[in-house]
């Protein structure tokens, strides 16, 4: 009985403690994540942004939380119930899930799988399902609409993802998201990070403006383009489904900003492997590169225009299909006969 213990249950225990740990860490963050996008959106339109519940407005987040919480969710009379309210359960739980193979420093996370980065790709494409089962559920034309042109913006621009994570992989030689980050270790510090090889800067890129794309963010937030559609597919949704949908979105947000970092800013190195940087533990760098991104994120979104969706559709199919699919091979010719391959 000792030996069952020991062997399993005290590993699960450890493991559902560290999860309920991330999670809460993961929730209180996504509030204030919150705040900071209203903050940055307020500051670029030359506004104050939220300013009354807490000082400088930062329990805003709480007080909105409160207020989905306390509202009676309505359920349309004609909705297949169950899905209805599966729906908005399983967006929330995927975008969750994929935290469990985050690593935040060396040895931090909840599980170091050999294959990571292919679980958090098949977490985000599971996604889509939360979406569709939503649209349909609803028995309305109008989110039935939003979720089948969100279905096809999610499913485009993750092929895109897929071949940028390619390249990372050629470069790097694992699937695992911590020897990623060790791959990118080298005498000259940042210099030495996926960023900055040229041949990946390019990737960089595609993978920012995909995952913009991926978790329905402006310039592409064209399922929830209020102005033109009626809040897309959660037009039925109300209360704390709402809130679920809304939730699953800025975690999923979270999850691209870290992925970014994993992939491309060196996860927690430092810039320079010197004293002071140093000093400073790991975990802060990746929260700090990882805001980085969010900044991006949240600057995009107060400074670009909305797209319509055959531009979308084009930019996805036509532009960055064909050059992710051209700088697989050029980044494996390259690691090839320049003898940079890793062994």
């Amino acid at each position: 009985m000792a030996e069952v213990f020991n062997d399993y249950l005290w590993p699960l225990l450890v493991m559902i403690f560290w999860s309920v740990v991330l999670l809460v860490i993961l929730l209180v963050a996504t509030a204030f994540v919150l705040y900071a996008d209203r903050k940055i959106w307020a500051a670029v339109q030359i506004r104050r942004g939220p300013n009354v519940v807490g000082p400088w407005g930062l329990l805003q987040s709480f007080a909105d939380l409160i207020k989905f919480a306390v509202k009676e969710p309505i359920i349309p009379s004609g909705a297949n119930k169950g899905v209805y309210l599966l729906a908005p359960l399983v967006t929330a739980t995927l975008a969750l899930a994929a935290w469990a193979v985050i690593p935040v420093a060396e040895d931090w996370m909840i599980a170091d799988i050999n294959v990571g980065i292919l679980y958090i790709f098949a977490i985000s494409s599971l996604m889509v399902y939360g979406v569709i089962m939503a649209g349909w559920a609803s028995n309305s034309k109008y989110p039935f609409l939003a979720a089948l042109r969100s279905a096809a913006q999610m499913v485009s621009y993750e092929v895109s993802i897929g071949f940028v994570i390619i390249t990372v992989l050629l470069v790097s030689g694992s699937l695992n998201l911590s020897a990623i980050v060790e791959s990118q270790i080298g005498k000259y510090g940042m210099l030495s990070w996926n960023v900055f090889f040229p041949p990946l800067f390019p990737m960089f890129v595609i993978f920012f403006v995909s995952a913009l794309a991926e978790t329905n963010r402006p310039p592409f937030d064209l399922v929830e383009a209020e102005s033109e559609l009626v809040a897309g597919f959660a037009v039925e949704y109300s209360s704390t489904p709402f809130l679920l949908f809304f939730l699953g979105e800025y975690i999923a947000i979270t999850t691209m900003c870290a992925m970014a970092t994993i992939l491309f800013l060196g996860g927690w190195l430092p810039p320079y492997p010197v004293a002071p940087f140093t000093w400073i533990p790991g975990v802060i760098w990746f929260v700090l590169k990882a805001l980085f991104m969010f900044f991006m994120f949240a600057m995009v979104k107060a400074i670009v225009p909305r797209y319509r969706y055959d531009q979308l559709m084009r930019l996805g199919w036509k532009v960055f299909l064909p050059v992710s699919l051209a700088m697989v091979v050029i980044v494996a010719g390259i690691l090839q006969y320049g003898g940079l391959a890793p062994r």
